[in-house]
């Protein structure tokens, strides 16, 4: 049976937003931050298993990740599951479901989550009255085509050492750049499950790639997710590198 996610009965102002004081966020414009104020509704409470979205719902809202960590994912008609990314606070999901009506694919409370929540009824005015916030979303959608691409070819070409080094340090990195991974505080919640339904690899093979990385003292395994011990070490052996860092929207 799903959870269902919560109305959070105190609400984040905008003005007082803990993501804008990070420099990681582009700031707002007055007139931007006016706007952003009025089109949030309030904040929604999802524990973690909580399906935010449903693949084929027609939602009356979308949302920003304020707190916590989410995925997104499909399910085939015998049950068998494929994440396709993961969501970090700063990112929006069910802009898909906004702009093509329903949505096609699912999201889901890895951890604990609060998102703010927009009225899909007035995404329009944004594009009419805000340019700069209508970029900011063109950008975040253009961002997560990138993601899948590097993903895909993950999945596609990288072996299952690797596949797990780069999953690994992409989650670190953007915890890292989320403000909810630090130098004392590393651990990635992320479970063999759902490395394996990430990887698109057995529970079995998962387990023992997974070990071989721990043996490398790359990670240290814990109940529900690991520490990254060596997110360079992962790096280097995925051969992948992440992205400059850089200033990035937000709504």
């Amino acid at each position: 049976m799903a959870i269902e996610p919560r109305q959070n009965p105190t609400r984040v102002s905008c003005f007082e937003c803990p993501l804008r004081h990070m420099r990681r966020f582009r700031p707002f414009s007055d007139s931007e931050l006016e706007f952003v104020s009025t089109f949030k509704r309030g904040e929604l409470l999802a524990d973690t298993g909580t399906t935010v979205l449903a693949e084929g719902a027609r939602s009356a809202h979308l949302y920003t990740v304020l707190a916590g960590w989410g995925f997104r994912y499909k399910i085939l008609e015998d049950g068998r599951r494929q994440i396709l990314n993961y969501v970090v606070p700063g990112d929006m999901v069910g802009l898909q479901g906004a702009v093509m009506a329903e949505m096609q694919h699912s999201v889901e409370a890895l951890t604990p989550m609060t998102l703010c929540v927009f009225e899909r009824s007035r995404l329009f005015s944004l594009f009419e009255l805000h340019p700069g916030l209508s970029f900011d979303l063109t950008w975040l959608a253009a961002r997560e085509e990138s993601i899948l691409d590097e993903h895909l070819l993950s999945i596609g070409r990288r072996s299952a050492l690797e596949r797990a080094s780069y999953l690994l340090a992409f989650l670190f990195d953007r915890g890292m750049s989320a403000g909810i991974l630090g130098d004392n505080h590393r651990h990635v919640p992320v479970t063999q499950m759902h490395f394996a339904d990430t990887l698109g690899l057995s529970i079995v093979h998962t387990n023992k790639t997974l070990k071989k990385l721990a043996d490398r003292g790359l990670i240290r395994w814990r109940d529900r997710g690991c520490d990254v011990l060596d997110p360079a070490g992962l790096q280097d052996l995925a051969k992948w590198k992440p992205e400059e860092a850089r200033v990035r929207p937000f709504i």
